[in-house]
């Protein structure tokens, strides 16, 4: 072969290898019929609350230092640092300019379940829509309904601070096809609805993995060690081993995980501190037996030792 037909073949092969690389990453919205089907649901805006809180909406999208109602007002300018810049909670209120008030359910819902924007874009995945993705259709109308009851806010969303090459959005949908789907995060016993509830909470709307699963160099999951532990993204500490091979909450009961839920405090008698205050706030929102099926799955997790280490 000589040399001319040699550069033409590795040219046609990078030119194969672009297209099929471009055609891997486009962003991949949700099938119309599910879209249909989840238009076609009334949201219920009371049942939505409760996703509101389980999902942790206001912890990452209400003004830094939000408290009580003000936490309803869905404003943004929180600032979660990581290794790939820092990412700033945008206006989610129902302002139909500043927020998401001129959007669809169908918007809502490939956001929620695809990751992808009503523009057509990749949303990075501090939105936590790898876990959202297990969300039911139901669900996804329910919080929608509740989302719009939220008092507006004009506050313009700032830009992300992401350099090169993060700031390529068209990347994560290479990250999506390695790392995002909604199969099951452990097996667990489908005869027992309290264990399936305590599953879809955690591992859906409660996203609790997202912190406590430590990450590979890319941001993806580090395989076989969910909820173990990792280090704390914003530099400071230690995010807690959630399974019995902990010694976080090894030897807590259920009952005291579904207490610490509700109250902040811990079986010694100590407080919830750190990022978990947010957390514990939203989930003493939920009904108890909510936080007795969180506590239940907890428990049910084979022990694993701690991801940091």
């Amino acid at each position: 072969m000589n040399r001319a037909a040699l550069a033409i073949g590795v040219g046609v092969a990078a030119v194969a290898a672009a297209t099929i690389g471009l055609v891997l990453t486009q962003p991949k919205p949700l099938k119309a019929e599910r879209l249909e089907a989840i238009a076609a649901l009334e949201g219920n805006a009371e049942a939505g609350e409760t996703l509101f809180w389980a999902g942790g909406c206001a912890s990452c999208h209400a003004a830094p230092g939000a408290k009580d109602e003000a936490r309803l007002v869905l404003s943004g300018g929180v600032r979660l640092t990581s290794d790939f810049g820092t990412f700033i909670g945008p206006n989610i209120s129902p302002h139909p300019q500043a927020g998401i008030g001129s959007w669809s359910v169908a918007d809502f819902a490939n956001a929620l379940l695809a990751g992808v924007s009503p523009e057509g874009g990749h949303y990075y995945p501090t939105f936590p829509y790898g876990s959202y993705t297990r969300m039911s259709d139901r669900d996804v109308a329910d919080l929608f309904a509740f989302m719009g009851t939220l008092p507006e806010s004009d506050v313009a969303s700032l830009p992300h601070e992401v350099g090169f090459p993060f700031n390529i959005r068209r990347l994560l949908g290479g990250w999506k096809l390695l790392f995002v789907t909604d199969a099951p995060r452990e097996s667990v016993d489908q005869t027992n609805a309290q264990l399936v509830r305590g599953q879809y909470l955690v591992e859906g709307p409660g996203h609790c993995g997202e912190c406590h699963t430590p990450r590979n160099l890319i941001g993806g999951f580090v395989v076989g060690a969910w909820l173990s532990g990792a280090p704390n993204p914003e530099g400071k500490g230690i995010i807690p081993n959630l399974t019995p091979g902990g010694k976080s909450i090894k030897d807590w009961s259920a009952s005291d995980i579904a207490y610490y839920l509700e109250s902040g405090f811990t079986p010694d008698f100590d407080s919830v501190g750190g990022s978990m205050v947010e957390v514990q706030a939203n989930m003493a929102k939920l009904e108890s037996s909510d936080r007795d099926a969180i506590a239940a799955y907890l428990k049910a997790l084979p022990a694993r030792p701690n991801g940091w280490e």
